[in-house]
């Protein structure tokens, strides 16, 4: 409580709190009508379900790989997720800046052959670049679940389906997605909530144009001192995420209810 509640509690009455000391809310009408305000949630949004999107792709193509072909190093391949998670996102996204920044490798072999003075990489600063790094660290966070999921699965399923005909793709999309549903929701829903709050990623890139909502807290209360406003954003980027939370846990719920299993 002294840690957690009391932080949070202070936050949001910060937020609801007057010049006069009296209860108001004329801080989120002033906040909420803001261009500034509108533009990050806009931002927050979108970059939150692309990276999303770009990671449950991703991270089922990745699964079925490692989990049904056959490969030399595909126990290793299940031990480096595990390691991954382990990484800060900050340290992906310089990676990636190592490769694709305006002076980094890719931009560098491509004036050293062809002798022009830049390089076409010229996206990390934007949306996109944080689009990628964001699915570049957050897809293990939907792969693992996957993986347990896909390690439960009663191989039985799949050779009875095999020797009644069917191909890889129909036994993927009858026999195996039906299973790991409810992995594949809460992948998804964990990388969604965590997109919505991610600050290193979007702070690291330098993509000045992209200014999501914990940025735009950020901005408010360490370059601005406006803590009022920062409370403001802030709590509503926390009423955001749990709204996301209770969708999620009534969506597992009803997927629970219903049952999931192979198609008939």
């Amino acid at each position: 409580a002294a840690v957690v509640i009391y932080p949070l509690g202070a936050v949001v009455a910060e937020s609801f709190t007057g010049p006069d000391g009296a209860a108001t809310t004329a801080h989120y009408a002033e906040v909420l009508a803001t261009e500034r305000f509108r533009d990050a949630l806009t931002t927050t949004v979108l970059v939150a379900v692309c990276a999303t999107v770009g990671c449950l792709v991703l991270g089922l193509g990745l699964a079925l790989v490692i989990a049904f072909v056959p490969f030399p190093g595909s126990r290793a391949a299940g031990r480096l997720v595990d390691t991954y998670l382990s990484f800060p996102s900050f340290l992906i996204t310089l990676a990636l800046l190592f490769l694709y920044g305006t002076v980094g490798v890719a931009n560098g072999l491509w004036t050293g052959l062809t002798g022009a003075d830049t390089g076409p990489f010229d996206f990390m600063s934007t949306p996109w670049g944080v689009i990628l790094a964001e699915i570049t660290f957050f897809t293990p966070f939907v792969l693992r679940p996957l993986l347990a999921a896909f390690s439960r699965l009663d191989t039985a399923q799949l050779e009875i389906a095999s020797s009644l005909g069917a191909r890889g793709g129909r036994i993927v999309r009858s026999v195996i997605l039906p299973e790991a549903f409810p992995a594949l929701v809460a992948g998804g829903a964990l990388v969604l909530v965590l997109s919505l709050n991610e600050f290193a990623i979007v702070l690291f890139t330098g993509a000045k144009d992209v200014v999501t909502l914990p940025m735009l807290v950020y901005t408010a209360a360490i370059l601005e001192a406006d803590y009022t406003t920062a409370c403001v954003v802030a709590t509503v980027n926390a009423a955001l995420s749990v709204c996301l939370y209770l969708l999620y846990r009534t969506a597992t719920a009803r997927l629970r209810g219903s049952g999931s299993g192979p198609q008939k």
